[in-house]
């Protein structure tokens, strides 16, 4: 979820006010001085230039021998949608696209029905689907351990990042003066956050179902889970709860995810900062630094009793195992779901930092080397992270051992050469020890490191960034793609981020100068200038058109063949009177660099999350927040169900008219 829309009211959108103040550079700084480089040297770069096609990716497809099928294979073989502000889901003729698990769909213990008037009880929310669908993976049936390879059996799981009250109550939440007087109605939002498991199944005719087995589930904010890595046991996760700090409860605001090499789910902890409140005057740094204040987003705080005074972080008690000052500090990690055991307890993974995570990707696995992934950190200015496992990666252990628990964290400083850096942020390391010397800061042990990572970041001179958001791996080169979604609270511009104001947003992309993705450089450039045809530059280094215009790109997943689709999240005046029409998803091909429309979503909507068959038959596209800003008197939308009904967030299944593979 993106949105540089600042609302301070209860039930505002929930993105968190930027919190970074440090001197360290833009991107769009560093952009200004690369583009003025290449110009200069524009002999080098011949016709490609600046954010057009990188000249490595059409060397390797020309070395690979794949220069002349290139040509004669198309690649994108649909016809580009037409922009549109209807409140429908529009696809390519030859396309079909159907509704499947809308919030609320009934999936565990009573299996109660969906009520129109959204008089659900709370304890009905935690067996049905959850609100706001996002972030998703395909478990393939045989996927226990790895990849998997069934197509019409499976674990659909995704996330459920946010709710909107109004619609999620007959007529809103119930406050009085500002506070929340309902404990039911809170339980209910509370019950409607977190993770969906289901089981799936595809018939004969190509329609899904759900499947009421025992592995159907709901990860909720409320869910009992475990602390791991450094942070573990921690003085700063200490609580009533948890009085040694290890034991977490919820996970809520899950944004996009991962997915490991054995098999289980990571979700990912995004604008967590806004549910908490403190009204303490002289804050600490790992408070401060993300933001928290006085109000919380949903007022769950405002309510007596321990199931909400843990979201009031106020010293209350002579010391931390008496009252929730630190339980916080217990969110923005990334947290690890095995949907193949419903009897297993989600664990939080401390080594892979604590911060706004959007998801987390991982660089291609290979036997005998570390494990890397990478992760943004989705606030204004704040930085684009990359982790590498101290232990190697067995592919043929159930057990991956402590990958995602010992090794070293790192975060990107982009160079106005077209070059960069992956700076540790580990106290064994010299340089940090000498930057933390320098900053006149110091941490206790790495566990203080990871809590506070983003002032540990700060320190060592990492790159703002435009909201880093969503990433990619190509399959065919190895290469790193993340869409930077848009800043409004930046005045000047960088190499990697080119405008001063940048209210389109932008992706990125880097190769590593390791075969392995375990080195500390690596080289960058633009992939796409997102923007109205006056304003933006696709891959092929020309201005975007009528068939592929776009805003604030957000999702991003690359598929077998090698395909990048981008997931937009526009609003505000972008949705209402912008050239862009309704949120969109786009294919490119980066081996050419073309582009085009494939999908439009409804009114108000964001499009976001997006997993496949193995078969590539079938792909699964969430919808969210359909008519956001809706309340039971004023519907802005009413996709999926119709005149009258709700609007609520959905996956959307599509699928070819004849059956055959979508591209």
């Amino acid at each position: 979820m993106s949105r540089d829309d600042q609302n301070d009211v209860l039930f505002g959108n929930g993105d968190e006010r930027p919190s970074n103040h440090s001197s360290n550079p833009h991107l769009s700084e560093l952009i200004d001085q690369r583009r003025r480089q290449i110009i200069a040297g524009a002999g080098a770069v011949g016709a490609l230039g600046f954010l057009g096609v990188l000249p490595q990716a059409v060397e390797a497809a020309e070395q690979a021998g794949k220069g002349v099928a290139l040509k004669k294979r198309n690649r994108l073989p649909f016809d580009a949608v037409a922009i549109s502000r209807a409140d429908a889901i529009t696809v390519p003729a030859g396309y079909r696209a159907s509704v499947f698990v809308p919030w609320g769909t009934p999936i565990s213990g009573r299996f109660p029905a969906f009520l129109e008037d959204a008089s659900n009880s709370a304890q009905d929310q935690a067996e049905q689907v959850g609100m706001h669908h996002d972030g998703m993976h395909f478990f393939p049936a045989d996927a226990q351990r790895g990849a998997g390879k069934r197509s019409n059996h499976g674990l659909l799981v995704f996330n459920n990042e946010y709710v909107d009250a109004p619609l999620l109550h007959p007529n809103g939440p119930t406050t009085v003066n500002g506070q929340r007087t309902s404990a039911e109605e809170v339980r209910k939002e509370i019950n409607a956050h977190g993770v969906t498991i289901i089981e799936v199944r595809r018939g004969q005719g190509g329609e899904w179902q759900v499947v009421p087995g025992y592995l159907n589930r709901r990860i909720t904010a409320a869910t009992p889970m475990q602390m791991a890595g450094p942070a573990r046991g921690h003085a700063l996760l200490k609580t009533l709860h948890s009085p040694d700090g290890t034991a977490s409860r919820g996970t809520q605001n899950n944004c996009a995810h991962g997915v490991t090499p054995w098999g289980t789910y990571l979700t990912c902890e995004e604008n967590w900062a806004g549910y908490f409140a403190t009204r303490d005057a002289d804050l600490p740094r790992e408070l401060k630094r993300y933001g928290l204040r006085a109000t919380s987003r949903f007022g769950w705080d405002t309510l007596p009793g321990d199931e909400f005074q843990r979201f009031d972080a106020t010293r209350k008690a002579a010391s931390a195992e008496g009252d929730y000052r630190n339980e916080p500090n217990h969110f923005g990690w990334i947290v690890e779901i095995d949907p193949f055991d419903p009897d297993s307890q989600p664990v939080k993974h401390s080594a892979l930092g604590r911060f706004a995570h959007e998801g987390l990707i991982f660089a291609p696995v290979q036997a005998g080397k570390p494990l890397v992934c990478y992760s943004g950190d989705d606030s204004q200015n704040e930085y684009i992270y990359k982790y590498v496992s101290r232990g190697k990666y067995l592919p043929w252990l159930r057990k991956p051992g402590r990958l995602l628990d010992e090794g070293t964290l790192y975060v990107a400083r982009f160079n106005a050469d077209g070059s960069g850096n992956w700076l540790a942020l580990d106290l064994n390391d010299p340089a940090f020890q000498a930057a933390c010397t320098a900053a006149g800061v110091s941490f206790a042990d790495q566990g203080e490191v990871l809590i506070n990572t983003r002032l540990a970041a700060d320190i060592v001179g990492a790159t703002k960034m435009d909201r880093p958001e969503w990433g990619a791996v190509n399959p065919d080169n190895g290469e790193v793609y993340f869409t930077l979604t848009n800043n409004s609270s930046r005045a000047s511009a960088d190499a990697a981020n080119p405008r001063a104001a940048n209210p389109y947003g932008h992706i990125i992309r880097w190769r590593e100068n390791r075969r392995d993705h375990a080195g500390k450089g690596f080289n960058w450039d633009i992939f796409l200038l997102a923007g109205p045809q006056g304003d933006s530059q696709g891959p092929s280094g020309a201005a975007l058109d009528e068939r592929n215009i776009l805003a604030s790109p957000d999702g991003l997943w690359f598929d077998p063949d090698g395909r990048l689709w981008i997931q937009t999240d526009m609003s505000g005046s972008q949705l209402a009177s912008g050239p862009f029409g309704n949120n969109q998803m786009l294919v490119a091909e980066p081996r050419t660099g073309e582009i085009k429309r494939f999908l439009v979503g409804p009114i108000g909507a964001e499009v976001t999350g997006i997993s496949a068959t193995p078969d590539f038959r079938t792909l699964f596209v969430n919808i969210q927040h359909p008519g956001e800003g809706s309340t039971p008197g004023n519907l802005l939308s009413t996709w999926p169900d119709g005149p009258g009904r709700r609007p609520r967030s959905a996956t959307v299944v599509i699928s070819r008219e004849d059956g055959k593979r979508l591209m």
